[in-house]
């Protein structure tokens, strides 16, 4: 059968194309610790790392991680920014045995609590920062949570260095153990490999999704989802030889799956150096996609946003990128724009998710960009936009519905959740809860979240038309748009506006005014916050979430006020 979207596939990639079998991922850094061992894996801050040299501290990590009780069936948890710790760690759990859990280290407590319950996880690796070890210990003796591995930026960094990250956390006593990582792997190395099962079965990451509606849920994907992303990435760009590497600028945080797939395995698997930054600074990103010549910078759209508003950007060099991607979140078209005015090179939206390891569509690198369109249905890959009142019948070609994957990089299922888990994979396929259409060449396009979506007196109201609108008034840096409660339609819009600097502040009518030729009447926003700055989730996309919940808590206080307060 051919899919419509064929046709538009760039020359030499089919749809149906042999890929490589999967392997267990941890022996992607063995492969290219036995092909490239000079190579340089990671820069760290000037700190480099070859291949093999990696490669040994995973095993000296695992044989570690093997004297503290891990295994088969043993899940540790990985909450830790970019260091050279988490590649360490999360190829040697793998190593040892174990599974691992990713965790946010900007999660509050109570998420925190709930994931390590939630997960079971037994062994947590944490940095010694305050802002990050204070809280996972306090929460030792949780569940089976019982030993914490305690890592340190002067692991890696010598100490005038590693000081400009902060003054190490004051160490707390508690329940458990803890495990300094150099004592860690303090060993030679020589840890006990474990047979695998079928890889399509097995998993090797809990990946939990961002938690938007409810508790979070754990993505069970296995070590062939993974494998699938990255020969399909590599058939796609015709990637994977002995091509010069790549330089991938690593700010995207690595315990999100799109840090952890298209910047760590990938750059592992195709002997690609990643360039880690432990936060995003847009000085420093700027500054070393010049010095270091970066060739890929995968990142989000409000990292993009920061790059062309920084009012020195045209002074740097970033002519050795090829590869600007952006992903997570829909890349605003101005924004899309002004950076291709920079640069040359309009970033390049594809479109995945957490449970789909984030595979689900690429576009074509060397053509031209298709304004608002996320590219095509990536190869082994089947779309299907499916009605919105019962899920069930697939839509034709341009007609809006949600958006459904199959795939070998669809996940297993959500752990320990088989209602969700059901209710998810309804119809044998795996509903996203975005809503979209395909066009006539098989290009995607997500118009928003099926749960975002506004019923404004009888219509179908998406917020990302509301938000592209207002994106193209001068004075707006960021802009987010929910549904609030309105006695006459049902919902209304709400509009969050964070400005550039130095442009004044404006209300509604100048707000409606602007967008009167640019929206339908049932679209248009009836009311709007200027805020300093927008709420963000970890990887650092504006978030709904927050405002939704402030202005569900000010109707329900307003609502319990006696009538001459609300007066």
């Amino acid at each position: 059968m051919a899919y419509v979207w064929e046709k538009s596939y760039p020359p030499g990639v089919s749809w149906d194309a042999p890929l490589p079998p999967a392997v267990p991922l941890e022996s992607l850094l063995e492969t290219a610790a036995s092909k490239w061992p000079q190579r340089i894996a990671l820069d760290f801050y000037d700190r480099t790392f070859t291949f093999r040299e990696l490669h040994e501290l995973a095993a000296r990590a695992a044989k570690g991680l093997q004297a503290l009780g891990v295994g088969p069936g043993v899940h540790v948890g990985l909450h830790l920014p970019n260091t050279p710790h988490f590649v360490i760690a999360f190829f040697a759990v793998l190593m040892a045995g174990g599974r691992v859990v990713d965790f946010s280290p900007l999660s509050a407590p109570r998420e925190l609590k709930y994931q390590i319950a939630d997960a079971e996880t037994q062994v947590m690796i944490t940095l010694g920062l305050p802002a990050l070890y204070p809280q996972i210990a306090a929460l030792k003796g949780t569940a089976k949570f019982a030993t914490l591995v305690v890592c340190s930026i002067a692991d890696f960094l010598p100490a005038p260095v590693a000081a400009a990250f902060g003054a190490p956390a004051e160490r707390l006593d508690g329940a458990g153990r803890e495990v300094d990582f150099a004592a860690l792997i303090a060993n030679d190395g020589a840890f006990t490999p474990h047979p695998h099962g079928p890889l399509e079965d097995e998993v090797a990451v809990l990946q939990y999704t961002g938690g938007t509606t409810g508790q979070p849920k754990g993505a069970m994907l296995t070590h062939a989802n993974f494998c699938a992303v990255i020969n399909i990435f590599n058939h796609w760009n015709a990637l994977g030889g002995d091509e010069e590497p790549e330089k991938t600028l690593g700010v995207l945080p690595l315990f999100h799956i799109f840090g952890l797939t298209f910047i760590m395995l990938l750059s592992v698997a195709n002997g690609a150096v990643v360039v880690l930054h432990i936060r995003f600074d847009p000085d420093r990103v700027l500054a070393d996609i010049a010095r270091k010549k970066i060739t890929a910078f995968p990142a989000v759209p409000t990292m993009y946003t920061a790059l062309v508003n920084h009012p020195k950007v045209k002074e740097f060099d970033l002519s050795s990128v090829w590869m600007w991607s952006s992903g997570g979140a829909p890349l605003p078209l101005e924004v899309q724009q002004r950076f291709e005015e920079l640069t040359g090179i309009a970033p390049k939206e594809g479109y995945g998710l957490t449970e789909t390891a984030p595979l689900g569509t690429l576009q074509i690198n060397d053509g031209p960009t298709r304004q608002g369109s996320v590219g095509l249905p990536a190869p082994h890959t089947i779309l299907e936009v499916v009605d919105l009142e019962t899920g069930t019948k697939v839509l034709p070609v341009g007609e809006k519905g949600e958006i459904c994957f199959r795939g070998p990089q669809v996940m297993k299922g959500y752990w320990k959740k088989p209602e969700a888990t059901e209710e998810a994979f309804r119809g044998g396929r795996f509903h996203t809860g975005d809503i979209g259409f395909l066009d006539q060449d098989g290009f995607v396009t997500i118009a928003d979240r099926k749960k975002d979506m506004i019923l404004s007196g009888g219509f179908n109201v998406f917020p990302r038309n509301i938000e592209e609108a207002i994106y193209e008034h001068p004075a707006v840096a960021e802009v987010t748009v929910i549904g609030v409660p309105d006695a006459y339609r049902g919902q209304s819009a709400k509009a969050f506006i964070a400005l550039k600097p130095g442009h004044a502040p404006f209300g509604i009518d100048e707000l409606k005014a602007f967008l009167a030729d640019r929206l339908a009447k049932y679209e248009m926003p009836t009311e709007m916050e200027i805020r300093s700055s927008l709420p963000k989730t970890p990887v650092g996309k504006l978030s709904k979430k927050e405002l939704v919940a402030e202005e569900i808590a000010k109707r329900q206080a307003a609502d319990t006020l006696p009538a001459a307060g609300r007066a």
